[in-house]
């Protein structure tokens, strides 16, 4: 029997070329960079807590911000094991497979994965006389492989040389809103689509720090600094006295609902359950992102505790769409919290329809929406306060798909959820519906009534996003800067931080993620100073003028649709093709 002989041993330290990296990804390998390492990730995708979405939208980035924020120091050095390699800093982001589409990385030739990046006689040697064509097709390899809106190596140039109009013009993106496209009787709905997006574009290349790597590499260097600081000024650790005074307050509104309930003022009884499942899930939303022990198994098993037992939600749905929340914020196609046609749409993308990567379903544009759309700036409030009912659905859709049950050695917290969401519908559902109200008026006032209230939570969630950019300035630019330029922060008395639980520093929270609430208004004072430092606009409004934003984008977004359906009529009427 002839001895097979041993793999040769993995070179941890080598230095991999970009070319390597991309050929690697090209044959479906999970290549992450963090920290200067090349970390293949196919072994970890499926034992992932936080799911697989979270690891495949940073295939072929450097994923170093969003790595060391999201994770505890004992998961950083567990990391190292999947190294296989050195690549050179600064790195030049792809883009991940599942963004770019299935045909983004075509198979990279040999004499160009081979061809040393700085070596002045690479095209004689590897047999191409055209030095043209093996700057092509290594600028292919290298950039952000499926970006019509990217910018390239030698527009970072030119927006350090001669500002950001020559980016802009070079990208056919108007230097003037008022210049954006021309009269929409004449654009094609795919014309008329682009051009809305190439201006939203253009507002954050012009309102925001330039794309060029020096600039974004500064801004990633002051954020490093900055997550050292929150760290050594002990902001990690959790207020466990806060949580007690939070619990108080818990058991009181608890007790008001059970006294009114007995006393037989039912419908007030469940103002009180609504107050009570508002103000709960803050807690939930702190264990979802182990923000109260830092213990994997303590802080699931106190979030469904909370989120699903004593609010019939499932605190898995809530990680498995979060997490890619905070990772790709405000992406059309990618981010749930933003997917809602018909019935919302904040961004002008969703008119040429878009197959999302979280739901993996195709939400059409069709005429349901040109119908719902235009009065969304109307139909706001009253969904959100029905929006709990969609949550149901969602959780037990979740606990039944593959999803909850790709999470490796976590696989016990879909188990758990179960009992406790049968639970919560065994006590809310029989016990006090059936069971205790005395007739169906009274258990559909109840039920009603219980549920418009927690619509403050709804809102609440979704004040920091919906008013925000949609936009996609490509690779270049840092986590800081998106998650800054797509999230505000409400600004409100310290004294009623109690009634926004934390969500009223969204901002802050989306660029320290596990910092216990309790911790992020002495975390506000440190994020101002570094958004004056780099020159990132730090988006802060009152509760009554963010909802105003939010209202303000609904309607802008409303009237292009109301434009769009002109449009098309005018082309039905004439038979122009729009396509000029």
């Amino acid at each position: 029997m002839t001895a097979i002989a041993p793999a040769p041993p993995v070179d941890r330290d080598r230095l991999l070329s970009p070319c390597e990296v991309y050929r690697l990804i090209a044959e479906g390998q999970l290549i992450v960079v963090h920290d200067g390492n090349a970390l293949k990730l196919d072994g970890w995708i499926d034992k992932h807590p936080g799911g697989r979405l979270a690891i495949l939208h940073m295939v072929g980035r450097d994923a170093t911000d969003e790595i060391n924020v999201y994770h505890f120091e004992k998961t950083l050095k567990v990391m190292k094991a999947y190294r296989i390699g050195r690549v050179q800093l600064p790195w030049t982001n792809l883009e991940p497979p599942i963004r770019a589409g299935p045909y983004a990385y075509p198979a990279v030739p040999e004499l160009v994965v081979d061809a040393p990046l700085d070596s002045d006689d690479s095209a004689s040697s590897s047999g191409m006389t055209d030095e043209d064509s093996l700057f092509s097709a290594r600028r292919d390899a290298l950039s952000w492989s499926n970006s019509s809106v990217g910018v390239s190596d030698t527009e970072q140039d030119l927006s350090k040389d001669d500002g950001e109009d020559s980016v802009l013009r070079r990208r056919n993106v108007p230097a003037k809103a008022a210049d954006a496209f021309p009269p929409a009787k004449i654009l094609s709905r795919a014309s008329y689509t682009a051009a809305m997006e190439q201006k939203e574009i253009a507002d954050g290349i012009r309102n925001y720090p330039s794309l060029d790597l020096e600039t974004q590499q500064a801004i990633r260097t002051e954020y490093e600094a900055l997550h050292k600081l929150v760290q050594e000024k002990g902001l990690y650790s959790c207020n466990y006295w806060a949580y007690g005074k939070e619990s108080i307050r818990y058991a009181a509104l608890f007790s008001t609902f059970i006294y009114f309930l007995r006393a037989e003022w039912y419908l007030t009884s469940a103002v009180f359950l609504g107050l009570f499942w508002q103000q709960i899930m803050f807690t939930a939303h702190d264990a979802g992102h182990r923000g109260i022990t830092g213990n994997f198994i303590v802080d699931t098993v106190i979030g469904a505790f909370v989120a699903d037992f004593c609010c019939g939600l499932s605190i898995g749905w809530w990680k498995s769409s979060h997490n890619v929340h905070h990772l790709i914020t405000n992406m059309p196609e990618h981010d749930p919290d933003i997917q809602n046609i018909p019935l919302f749409a904040t961004s002008p993308t969703y008119f040429k329809s878009i197959t999302s990567t979280f739901y993996n379903f195709q939400f059409v544009w069709d005429k349901a929406a040109d119908i719902v759309v235009p009065y969304q700036k109307y139909t706001y409030y009253p969904i959100m306060a029905v929006a709990r009912f969609n949550l149901y659905l969602l959780s037990w859709m979740h606990l039944g798909s593959p999803r909850a049950a790709q999470l490796g050695s976590a696989w016990w917290t879909r188990w758990l959820e179960v009992a406790f969401l049968s639970c919560y519908w065994a006590i809310f559902g029989y016990g006090l519906l059936l069971r205790t109200l005395p007739d169906w008026p009274t258990r559909v006032g109840f039920v009603l009534i219980s549920h418009m209230i927690t619509m403050i939570l709804h809102v609440q969630i979704t004040l920091s996003h919906w008013g925000m950019p949609t936009s996609d300035l490509g690779p270049t630019e840092s986590f800081a800067q998106r998650q800054l330029r797509t999230t505000m922060d409400v600004d409100c008395p310290e004294w009623l931080d109690f009634l926004h639980g934390g969500l009223q520093f969204q901002a802050v929270h989306h660029l320290f993620p596990s910092v216990p609430r309790h911790n992020l208004r002495k975390c506000q004072t440190l994020v101002r100073e570094f958004c004056s430092k780099t020159g990132i606009t730090y988006n802060c409004q009152g509760f009554v003028e963010g909802n105003k934003v939010v209202l303000s984008r609904l309607e802008e977004v409303a009237k292009m649709v109301e434009t769009l359906v002109q449009c098309q009529m005018h082309m039905a009427q004439t038979g122009e093709s729009g396509l000029h």
